[in-house]
């Protein structure tokens, strides 16, 4: 947008701004910024006092509502025209017809801007030069920098005047989508479409543009993206089917065969969206399915009509529904037609266990499971949404185009399974279930697989697979009593199979004399298709342990959840060395050794274990509290080689017996709670339901840095949720307030800005009733920040700066110097730049003497905001190429590329508009990388600048 005469520049299509000669001018408190808003939404005509009064209070003015708006206008007036009198000469805000109006230039209001663009573009003039249309379309939608005054609060911006203005927008990308894909460049449009998209992802007309469009450019596999997830979106939000134009252009899609990749017209021109585009393989393929089993054997026919059910279905994602009852060896055949077939899929295998039927634990929720394919799908923890539905819609983005095998096993029903499933074409799903999930039938057209109980001749090869055949041979009727026994159910069957294989000596006779003899029922888990009695089976197994694996079996009942256990964990159970034990339960098919290190129970057989556990209640809760004790004192020890600068709390020593961590440093204590990240949230859970309250407590606490790390904010409200219950039952004024600030924090990071300032706040009463002044100090800045977020700055300076004072009181340098960085900014958003940025310096001194280098980028970026906006640009670059340096060194991807969207426009501001390109595309690099939203908002940069 060019300079005016009077050196002044007005922006509305994005946050309100305004400069003169260059210099950010401070537009006061917010409804005085929403004022010039509508001033500058209704440029060309005058404004009225009472639209003026609506668009301010809504439903609820004051009496003195006219008299505070018009003392806002002098403001304005002063702050736009300083030293001129209201009624001089060139006034540029003057009275008008009941109202008022900005006298501004068609030069000096990007709005103004924007309409002239747009009306050369669709005028006489160009008609005759479709691409010079496209071209003055694309420049005049450049200046768009978000929605409609985007710093102005969200009820003043659906007055209608900022509505309109909106439709305004949707209209010209409509208009340039068209003209593009009629003059063969829709490329040019693309990036447009698809911001417009985003932000409208309900209006029909865009998204059908934008399916067009990244068909025309040889993205189909995209363009199918975008119509499933708005299909979805829309029954969902909706309950309606797509429209007429979408349904053609999904058709077209359909029917058209794929377009060539597009060339950019201009080398320069910005990359599609990266949500929308098809992504770049990941760095590292997933392979998550389990090992097959070896002695896998029958099932030839069911195993056949999966394998050839695969290629016939190139046009959809291919779901099979494999149903039976438990024990019946779904997951098994699941998991062994999935290696068979795992070579069609190069792009990897994805498997979750989905506790459909955990007799411990509850279903493991759609979201969670998402968030694991997306984290082995390489997205960083930053870039997991926290909503399902947005999540469900990432992983749909990120499967667009991939050939992917899918395992979602031990499926409860089908709307835990409707998340998880790809939204194109060149996927395979493989779902186990013990229902017969006929919803994924009717609206998935799932392939149903139902699996019975072996036939005599299955069990006979299994049994002659594991013992041999001359044994079989030499006791035919003994091994069809056993397999009658076992009812044809191959876990009951490899159970046998395992003890009988280990002990040589016995006779098949003597097995099935002693499977006649067991007692017992578990006809409850089995269901009504077998006759076998599966307790019979486990107590004829389990009589038959030693004495330290029998008692290992039921203590590993008490493990917090029925995930996997590693080592260490069933060595706390039991109080002594476990290896030798394990291995005694998983050579008598008892235990299933899933990865080298990590055990785990069927379904069944933890029922059973349980059963047993329950019998001896003293013996169950002290296993339970010697597993509670290694889980919290491993993630203490994790937490303090996380965080080795931050100060932590006591936890009482652990029961003897109890391992100690190995854990030796920071990539170590890392990877412990990767492996244990499910076990460790059941841990607190359990403990909190068991009574063991101050496990749940510390157990939270500890586990606050990896799960805000790795973006697992929902799973940390809940836990600390139940920290704060546990803490709250025990009476603790110091629990309560460690459970309280980690519960405002998670609140925080969701931004429940609210519950935060609650949690937080209640947290800061608490320790000064304790007299912990440092977590006081701690719990004080956060609220700061809270207050910040909501612009209440002034209260946020006040939290700050005590803050401040009680860091200095207990001696934190490490704390003063991030709270100094904290108050400086609180006193640039009131406009008081150069006192903030005495506060900012003041930080970087400090952290440079601390060790805590982590903080210091953080102190140069704001000190970079504050010489920008005190029109130093040249000492703004340097500070923010400090931050950008530091970032780089300490890995920090996405801070880093901050800090250069923000030197790029220092750099554009001072005119130096290549060096401003340079650090756009680095931002837009890493940005696209991480695969992170904000990258639109550089690519727009770049294309406007």
């Amino acid at each position: 947008m060019e300079r005016s005469s009077r050196g002044l520049r007005f922006a509305v299509l994005g946050p309100v701004r305004a400069w003169r000669n260059g210099a950010e001018l401070e537009l006061g408190p917010p409804q005085q910024r929403a004022l010039l808003a509508l001033l500058l939404a209704g440029s060309g005509r005058a404004v009225t006092v009472e639209e003026i009064v609506d668009v301010l209070w809504r439903d609820d003015p004051p009496a003195s509502a006219v008299n505070i708006a018009q003392r806002y206008v002098g403001k304005l007036r002063r702050l736009l025209d300083p030293g001129l009198p209201p009624r001089s000469e060139g006034t540029l805000l003057v009275r008008s017809g009941g109202g008022y109006r900005l006298e501004t230039s068609s030069a000096e209001v990007d709005l103004l801007v924007f309409r002239n663009g747009v009306e050369r573009a669709l005028g006489a003039d160009a008609a005759g030069d479709p691409e010079l249309r496209v071209r003055l379309l694309m420049e005049a939608l450049g200046l768009w920098r978000g929605p409609v005054a985007a710093n102005v609060e969200a009820d003043v911006r659906i007055h209608p005047m900022f509505v309109a203005l909106e439709r305004e927008y949707v209209s010209a990308v409509r208009q340039a989508a068209d003209l593009a894909l009629r003059a063969g460049v829709a490329e040019r449009a693309l990036v447009v479409v698809q911001r417009a998209a985003e932000a409208y992802p309900l209006d029909e007309s865009l998204q059908a543009r934008l399916i067009r469009i990244l068909a025309a450019t040889g993205q189909q596999a995209a363009a199918f993206a975008v119509f499933h997830t708005l299909r979805d979106r829309l029954v969902e939000e909706l309950g309606v089917d797509p429209g007429a134009e979408v349904s053609a252009a999904h058709a077209a899609l359909l029917s058209e065969p794929a377009a060539p990749p597009a060339q950019p017209a201009r080398p320069a021109r910005p990359a599609p969206s990266a949500q929308f585009a098809p992504p770049a393989p990941p760095a590292v393929v997933p392979a998550q399915l389990p090992v097959d089993l070896a002695s896998f054997t029958g099932r030839h026919d069911q195993v056949a009509e999966l394998l050839d059910l695969v290629p016939g279905a190139p046009h959809t994602v291919l779901i099979n529904a494999i149903g039976g009852m438990a024990g019946i060896g779904k997951t098994t055949l699941a998991i062994h037609v999935a290696h068979r077939l795992a070579g069609r899929f190069p792009d990897g295998q994805l498997y979750v266990n989905l506790r459909g039927f955990d007799p411990a634990e509850a279903p493991l929720a759609p979201a969670d499971a998402l968030h694991g394919f997306l984290e082995a799908l390489d997205v960083p923890p930053e870039r997991v949404p926290s909503a399902l539905d947005a999540r469900a819609a990432l992983f749909r983005s990120l499967l667009a185009g991939r050939r992917m095998l899918i395992v979602l096993d031990n499926a409860r029903d089908t709307a835990q399974v409707t998340p998880l499933l790809p939204g194109t074409p060149g996927a395979l799903v493989l779902v186990t279930s013990r229902n017969h999930l006929l919803g994924l039938v009717a609206a998935h057209g799932a392939h149903a697989l139902a699996l019975g109980l072996l036939s005599a001749e299955e069990a006979r090869d299994l049994l002659t697979r594991r013992l041999g055949a001359a044994r079989l041979a030499a006791e035919p009727d003994a091994a069809e009593e056993i397999i009658a026994l076992c009812a044809r159910l191959p876990l009951a069957l490899a159970i046998v199979a395992a003890r009988a294989a280990a002990n040589r000596a016995f006779t098949l006779s003597s097995i099935a004399a002693e499977l006649r003899r067991a007692n017992g029922s578990l006809r409850a888990f089995t269901g009504p298709e077998a006759a076998v009695d599966a307790r019979a089976i486990f107590s004829w197994s389990y009589k038959t342990l030693s004495h330290g694996a029998a008692r290992l079996f039921r203590m590993l009942a008490m493990h917090p959840g029925s995930g996997e256990a590693g080592l260490d964990a069933a060595t706390a159970l039991t109080g002594a060395p476990a290896g030798t034990l394990l291995a005694e339960l998983v050579a008598a098919n008892l235990l299933t050794e899933t990865s080298p290190g990590r055990y785990a129970f069927h379904d069944l057989l933890h029922a059973y274990a349980t059963e047993l556990a329950d019998e001896d209640a003293v013996e169950g809760r002290e296993a339970l509290r010697r597993v509670l004790d290694y889980y919290l004192h491993t993630a203490h020890a994790a937490y303090r080689l996380i965080a080795p600068l931050r100060k932590s709390i006591e936890v009482e020593p652990p029961l003897p017996g109890v391992p100690e961590p190995h854990l030796a440093d920071k990539e170590q204590a890392e990877a412990w709670l990767r492996t244990e990240h499910r076990a460790l949230l059941a841990a607190v859970e359990t403990a909190a339901r068991s009574g063991f309250d101050t496990h749940a407590w510390q157990l939270a606490w500890a586990l606050t840095d990896f799960l805000d790390a790795r973006g697992y904010q929902e799973e940390a409200l809940g836990v600390h949720r139940t920290a704060a219950r546990a803490a709250e039952r025990l009476s603790d004024p110091s629990a309560q307030a460690h459970a309280y600030h980690s519960l405002g924090s998670a609140a925080s990071n969701l931004g429940r800005t609210d519950e935060a300032l609650e949690y937080t706040s209640h947290a800061v009463e608490l320790f000064g009733e304790v007299g912990d002044l440092h977590n006081q100090a701690h719990a004080m800045r956060l609220v700061a920040y809270e207050l910040n977020k909501q612009e209440r700055t002034a209260e946020a300076l006040v939290h700050a700066e005590r803050a401040l004072e009680l860091f200095s009181a207990v001696g934190d340098a490490r704390g003063q110097a991030i709270t100094l960085n904290s108050v400086g900014w609180c006193h640039m958003q009131l406009g008081h730049y150069e006192r903030g940025l005495e506060y900012c310096q003041r930080a970087v001194e400090r952290l440079a003497g601390t060790g805590s280098r982590r903080s210091e980028p953080a102190a140069w970026d704001s000190i970079g905001y504050a010489r920008h906006r005190l029109g130093q640009f040249q000492e703004a670059i340097s500070a923010y190429r400090r931050a950008v340096e530091l970032r780089n060194l300490m890995g920090l991807r996405y801070l880093e590329a901050c800090s250069l969207e923000r030197l790029g426009a220092v750099y554009r501001d001072a005119g130096e508009h290549e060096a401003a390109r340079e650090a756009w595309q680095a931002a837009l690099a890493i940005l696209t990388d991480l695969r992170h939203p904000a990258a639109g908002g550089v690519r727009t940069n770049l294309a406007a600048l």
